[in-house]
């Protein structure tokens, strides 16, 4: 794995880069730090499952300790190796955790919504990963420091539980997905990713460009446009710029692989463990 900084003029780091660049607005830090004020009246930390399924006390200790940031399309949530100090809890969006190879080529191995966390490695005591966490999908977040929660783990709170269910169900999400990228072809894979795609954005629209499919499939990006324009073609989806609107759903899941059903599932053990114990 070359190191962080080699990684700046790869591919995937031009195709990020100028994602963030369009994106984001540069806002003064001051403005940037008001506009956090006021975004807690539409992003409740319980719009994140994790921290919906604490308990009314447990969640009042956290929420001095939360800090709602934004996470627009492109940013680098942590890089390869980066010292992970926190944990984010998505409310809105995706965050994509990939790998990204000598020669710029990458591949995503799991995707987070408002159903997990990213910054895992910060609290199971690795502090960094090979990997890269990057927004795909614009949102927001509430992070709060991995030492923050790990001091609970001796006070038998049940944040450290849910993290460690949800690891396990990242487990499996990237097992599944490894077999994915080897037995199935292109077009499955993109229609099971805009499934999960929203999904997660509770949407029939998914805003995200054929460059950004590509390099989440590590496929070439002529591959992604060849199934888009297959799957248009059967009036399953609609997809110009930056854009992509399912038409049929049930369309789109028959042409999915079975991978689909195999992560929605263990998406819904999650919550289901979750949702077991709360308000206790």
């Amino acid at each position: 794995m070359a190191p962080t900084h080699a990684l700046r003029n790869t591919p995937a780091a031009v195709v990020l880069n100028a994602l963030e660049a369009l994106t984001e607005k540069k806002v003064p830090a001051r403005k940037r730090q008001d506009i956090h004020h006021l975004d807690p009246l539409l992003h409740s930390p319980r719009q994140n499952r994790l921290l919906a399924a604490l308990s009314e006390k447990e969640y009042e200790t956290l929420l001095s300790h939360l800090e709602l940031v934004r996470l627009p399309l492109g940013r680098s949530v942590y890089g390869a190796c980066d010292l992970q100090k926190y944990l984010y809890f998505l409310t809105e969006g995706i965050v994509s955790r990939f790998y990204v190879m000598e020669n710029g080529s990458t591949a995503e191995f799991a995707a987070t919504g408002n159903e997990g966390v990213i910054g895992l490695a910060t609290f199971l005591g690795g502090n960094s990963t090979p990997s890269q966490s990057s927004v795909v999908s614009a949102g927001y977040a509430y992070r709060m420091r991995g030492d923050r929660v790990r001091g609970d783990i001796s006070l038998g709170g049940r944040l450290p539980h849910l993290l460690l269910r949800y690891a396990m169900a990242l487990t499996i999400q990237a097992g599944q997905t490894a077999a994915c990228n080897r037995h199935h072809t292109v077009r499955q894979q993109l229609c099971s990713l805009l499934l999960a795609s929203t999904d997660r954005l509770h949407s029939n629209e998914v805003k995200i460009t054929q460059d950004l499919i590509a390099d989440e499939l590590g496929v070439r990006r002529e591959s992604v446009t060849e199934a888009m324009g297959h799957m248009q073609g059967l009036g399953v989806i609609r997809h110009s710029r930056g854009r992509v609107v399912v038409l049929n759903r049930a369309g789109l899941e028959a042409a999915a692989c079975e991978c689909y059903a195999v992560m929605k599932h263990e998406q819904e053990r999650v919550a289901s463990s979750c949702s077991q114990g709360h308000g206790h």
